[in-house]
């Protein structure tokens, strides 16, 4: 699990504000070599190949690391460090466990979105919990430049946004809320 760069880059006077510069490392988004998925609004948790579950975690500075922690990196601007905790001491254990209890298929190693009623206030809209495995996100065939992907990210208020995934792994995220702004706090337009 490492960090997903944001597609376009912040603007370094307001971090809340896309510039329409694309972020160096993610002009493959644009030259059409990814697959567009759907970004959900949970946790992300993940299966390894032993069939144990892991919550996402995130560690700020200073703070002590829970038991099992596996780190896996820390953001040089923020410090936080970003890492699996096993799924059973994560606040989300319950709600994790509903899942499965009510989804009764074989789940197949990788990472999972955990959703639901008690997840993030529930801006998924599903009843009780679920999980929903990353690599089979519902796809779709987006824009790619600055303008129409802020139109098209706004037309679907509903989704979280759109994480892009290159055949060689590399990814690349947007955000609804990365355009969902005050006017005064509106993305830069530069055409």
């Amino acid at each position: 699990m490492k960090k997903i760069p944001t597609l376009f880059l912040r603007d370094p006077d307001n971090r809340k504000r896309l510039l329409p510069e694309v972020h160096p490392g993610c002009g493959w988004v644009l030259a059409g070599e990814g697959v567009a998925t759907r970004k959900y609004d949970g946790t992300c948790v993940l299966l390894d190949e032993a069939g144990v579950w892991w919550a996402r975690r995130e560690v700020r500075p200073g703070r002590t690391r829970p038991p099992g922690y596996r780190a896996v990196m820390t953001d040089e601007v923020t410090g936080k460090t970003v890492g699996w905790e096993p799924i059973a001491q994560s606040s989300y254990a319950r709600y994790h466990a509903e899942a499965l209890e009510s989804d009764r298929r074989a789940f197949k190693p990788g990472t999972h979105e955990l959703i639901g009623e008690k997840i993030n206030g529930n801006p998924e809209s599903v009843r009780g919990h679920a999980l929903v495995a990353h690599a089979e996100a519902d796809r779709f065939d987006v824009p790619t430049d600055f303008a129409t992907l802020r139109d098209w990210l706004l037309a679907h208020p509903h989704y979280e946004g759109i994480v892009w995934h290159h055949p060689d792994g590399r990814r690349a995220k947007l955000k609804h809320r990365d355009f969902a702004l005050s006017p005064t706090d509106a993305p830069i337009l530069m055409m």
